[in-house]
């Protein structure tokens, strides 16, 4: 009976070959195809957005997906064609489905933090929220963006300082730079001056400015005099504002200040600031007719 057994073994193995295990070899293949043909696709579309968007942020942000995408799509290729395999072994996949299940929830549980930071990144990107080379305002935190991940966000502040934010913990930001930028002015005069003259003068300023070759690449709108802001304690707060390229606007702004600054002390133009008078004690009503008075001293 063994004898037979053995005989008939080349025989079965031939059948199994010929059909289970041809399925499984053309899945195998099948996997391995799609596999290349997923990266090359993946590699054409790379080329052509880098052809296409100037922008090294939006290029980053695109790739960032389409890897994403692309790990997505091997993944569930790879889950279907290994439980394919399965069960054209014979092999029973309910234990495995049971022992998946309840895995993920243990994950889940264990890596609530990092689920919800990949999904919070993706859609970050998706939207294109923040790119590479914005300037944002993150709770308690504000710099030049250095990379958007699909976990967290890398900025860097004006003292060189590297702050990596998880993007689960993101709920509101502030982008400075999104499309254009502006630099508001909260110019303060002298009651005693003419407001209708201050805010000539600041166009005056602002047109010869915005004639300047060094700053006018820059600008986006012209100068714009809102009006009177505030009528304050001690000033007439004049607000004024300029429209400028994405991260352009504190290099206008300190420069139409100076401008300001300088233009207002050549014209007479007063902008108050705090003064404090100090006092050298109490002077005494019996004091000596020899002993001067102190007199105050203002700064």
């Amino acid at each position: 009976m063994e004898t037979s057994m053995f005989k008939q073994l080349p025989a079965q193995l031939f059948h199994w070959f010929m059909t289970k295990g041809l399925i499984i070899f053309v899945i195998l293949v099948s996997m391995y195809v799609g596999f290349l043909i997923l990266q090359r696709l993946i590699k054409r579309l790379q080329l052509y957005i880098e052809r296409t968007f100037p922008d090294q942020g939006q290029v980053q942000r695109v790739e960032t997906l389409m890897n994403v995408f692309g790990d997505f799509v091997w993944v569930l290729m790879a889950g279907i064609g290994l439980m394919t395999i399965l069960s054209q072994l014979g092999i029973d996949l309910a234990p495995f489905l049971v022992a998946a299940g309840v895995g993920g929830i243990a994950i889940g549980f264990g890596a609530q933090s990092l689920v919800k930071d990949v999904i919070s990144g993706f859609f970050i990107l998706l939207e294109d929220q923040i790119r590479v080379g914005d300037v944002v305002t993150i709770p308690d935190v504000s710099g030049l963006v250095e990379d958007v991940g699909l976990r967290t966000i890398v900025l860097r502040d004006d003292s060189g300082n590297v702050h990596i934010v998880p993007n689960g913990t993101v709920n509101t930001v502030t982008n400075k730079t999104k499309g254009f930028s502006r630099y508001v002015f909260h110019i303060g005069v002298a009651y005693r001056e003419n407001v209708d003259d201050v805010m000539q003068t600041l166009k005056d300023i602002a047109s010869t400015f915005q004639q300047d070759p060094e700053f006018a690449p820059d600008i986006v709108e012209p100068f714009e005099v809102l009006g009177v802001d505030e009528l304050a304690n001690s000033a007439v707060v004049i607000k004024c504002r300029i429209t400028t390229k994405p991260r352009r606007q504190w290099r206008i702004g300190r420069e139409m200040n100076r401008q300001i600054k300088n233009t207002f002390d050549e014209r007479g133009i007063e902008m108050p600031f705090p003064h404090r008078t100090l006092y050298w004690g109490d002077q005494q009503q019996h004091q000596r007719n020899d002993q001067p008075a102190l007199e105050p001293v203002h700064s």
